[in-house]
C-alpha cells in the first residue's frame, strides 16, 4: 500500500441522546447521533401505527366509488 493516500482510520466514541455511547472505528468525526438501536421505536417494541389523518378513509372516498363501479361491471360480464 502507497504511504499518505489512505485516510486515518482512528477510534471514535458516538453518543446519541439517549445517552448510549458507541465506541468504533471511522474515518469521519462523528460524535452524536439523533436516535440509535437503543432508542428507536421500532426495536424497542413501542412502535404505534397511527392514522391521524384518515388517510384510508381519504383514499376511499376520493377512488373507492371508481374501484367499485370497475369491480360491480367485471362480476356482471363474468356472469353472463
Amino acid at each position: 500500500m502507497k504511504d499518505g493516500i489512505h485516510p486515518e482510520y482512528k477510534d471514535v466514541t458516538i453518543t446519541c441522546v439517549c445517552g448510549t455511547i458507541y465506541e468504533t472505528r471511522s474515518t469521519a468525526n462523528i460524535s452524536k447521533i439523533d436516535i440509535c438501536g437503543a432508542c428507536h421505536p421500532f426495536y424497542t417494541g413501542k412502535q404505534k401505527v397511527m392514522d391521524t389523518e384518515g388517510r384510508i378513509e381519504k383514499f376511499q372516498k376520493k377512488y373507492g366509488s371508481a374501484f367499485a363501479d370497475k369491480i360491480a361491471k367485471a362480476k356482471e360480464k363474468a356472469k353472463k
